[in-house]
């Protein structure tokens, strides 16, 4: 569990800017500081780049690389194989559910999702209080 006043950061990966930023301000509002990707290789390159992500939320369909290639390429990784990654997608097929949690995702949730929702999901996964008091409301 983070110690007070900690802040925990988060990678947030989807081609749609609009979810990205609902997403990170919903998130902010608790202890989580979050980094936005907008397709699939960049959101590789921050992981490797930012060794102390406590949870990556990755968007199925995006660009130059898949929300499950990247979750492959992460558990394929020694560094990173025990990262919670919870996997969003529009689409909402049982194929992509299937093979997300083969890969070892932690979660699947389909857009549209309650943001209240996804928030409680990121807490439990890194060991935050779900019902942060600054949370409550958005």
């Amino acid at each position: 569990m983070p110690g007070a006043g900690e802040r925990l950061h988060v990678l947030v990966a989807d081609d749609e800017p609009h979810i990205g930023r609902i997403i990170k301000m919903k998130l902010e509002q608790g202890p989580f500081d979050v980094t936005l990707a907008y397709d699939g290789q960049e959101a590789l390159a921050a992981v490797d780049a930012a060794p102390d992500l406590a949870l990556v939320l990755l968007d199925v369909m995006m660009p130059r690389m898949s929300g499950l290639d990247v979750l492959a390429k992460i558990r394929a990784d020694a560094r990173h194989s025990a990262l919670p990654c919870i996997i969003l997608t529009a689409a909402g097929q049982e194929q992509h559910y299937r093979q997300a949690m083969s890969l070892g995702a932690n979660d699947f949730l389909t857009k549209p999702f309650s943001p209240k929702k996804l928030y409680t999901r990121v807490a439990e996964l890194t060991g935050v209080s779900p019902d942060e008091p600054d949370a409550e409301d958005a």
